[in-house]
């Protein structure tokens, strides 16, 4: 009986929402719907924001953050992450008294992998992709609301197998332009597998998240805070092995933690911090602090050295507004996204 190489479990767990198998159990399909597909969202830590400016790579994965003046916006992202390739097309297009549209195709391979027996012989190879096509539609209610939605048709291959599923996410934000705050409470990736790898129907990687954004009076600097996975409090693997880190010295075995310690870290896993500073009104500088992914990329209890930090730069040249990030994650890898984004009509102007 041939047996698929564990290497590939741990590269689709891994790659998907860098520690999606913590948050979702491991029960989970179609994980890559929670990686980060824009690097100015992953230098600030975040795969969904509330940021309301125009960005359509940030209205990708919070839907009501689409409006009509990102009519005929393009944008290409390309991201290498521990061997696999991802990359993504986004366009946007308004129709009158309807709304605002916006597509996007996203296609993750994983690369090439061997076929295995429980000899450890080996025969030929096989590959493990996905896709996701992606239709979104927001319509600003007033000054202050608006609202949105995607409908997401997934498909992945793992070798001669092939599943199917299709998922919705629904989003509502509330802005005070004034006070320079931006909310949005954000339901992503409710759906079903239709078709199934084997028997058994996986679930679907869902997720609660809240974003608030928060700018500086007097500077030009924005807070990013995210409160995800408001569904599931319970963010840390089940692991009975599971200790603070030192050995009771008489009994030899891990000293477990507290219910008081245990509760704060379940807390702080569900928050990711970033900021964003723009100069010159055509740089800007980001960073993120992810307290979900430094807890589980370190290495050991003593060992996190930058795990969870992530910066980044953005620059407007010409015509074009590029996207850079680098994330730390352990001495695992250290993951690149670079984003490009230009408005079709100042090409014809």
């Amino acid at each position: 009986m041939k047996i698929k190489a564990l290497l590939l479990f741990v590269t689709l767990c891994l790659s998907g929402s860098y520690g999606a198998f913590a948050q979702n159990g491991g029960g989970s399909s179609f994980l890559f719907l929670d990686m980060v597909n824009d690097a100015r969202l992953s230098a600030m830590g975040v795969n969904v924001t509330s940021l309301y400016d125009n960005d359509i790579n940030l209205a990708v994965t919070n839907p009501s953050l689409i409006n009509s003046n990102m009519h005929n916006d393009l944008s290409l992202m390309y991201a290498n992450r521990f061997g696999s390739n991802l990359g993504y097309a986004t366009y946007g297009r308004e129709f009158d008294k309807v709304g605002t549209f916006v597509g996007t195709m996203q296609y993750i391979n994983y690369g090439n992998f061997i076929y295995a027996d429980e000899m450890g012989i080996t025969s030929g190879s096989f590959s493990a992709n996905s896709v996701a096509a992606t239709i979104g539609w927001g319509r600003q209610l007033s000054e202050n609301w608006s609202i949105g939605a995607n409908f997401k048709m997934l498909f992945s291959a793992l070798e001669s197998y092939n599943a199917f599923a299709v998922a919705v996410d629904v989003a509502g934000t509330y802005r005070i332009p004034e006070k320079k705050v931006d909310m949005s409470v954000i339901v992503r990736n409710a759906g079903v597998e239709l078709f199934k790898y084997s028997q058994e129907r996986s679930k679907l990687p869902f997720e609660i998240d809240y974003a608030l954004t928060v700018g500086l009076e007097h500077l030009p600097f924005r807070f990013v805070f995210l409160v995800h996975d408001l569904q599931q409090w319970n963010l840390i693997y089940d692991d009975p092995t599971l200790s603070s880190g030192t050995i009771d010295p008489n009994t030899g075995l891990p000293i477990q933690r507290s219910k008081t310690a245990l509760f704060a870290d379940n807390l702080i896993r569900h928050l990711t911090i970033g900021g964003e500073a723009t100069i010159a009104k055509i740089i800007n500088l980001r960073f993120g602090y992810n307290f979900q992914h430094r807890q589980e990329m370190r290495i050991s209890t003593t060992r996190a050295g930058l795990a969870g930090f992530s910066v980044g730069i953005g620059v407007d040249v010409h015509k074009f507004k590029i996207g850079y990030s680098y994330s730390v994650y352990s001495v695992a890898g250290t993951p690149n996204c670079l984003t490009i984004k230009t408005n079709l009509s100042d090409w014809t102007k």
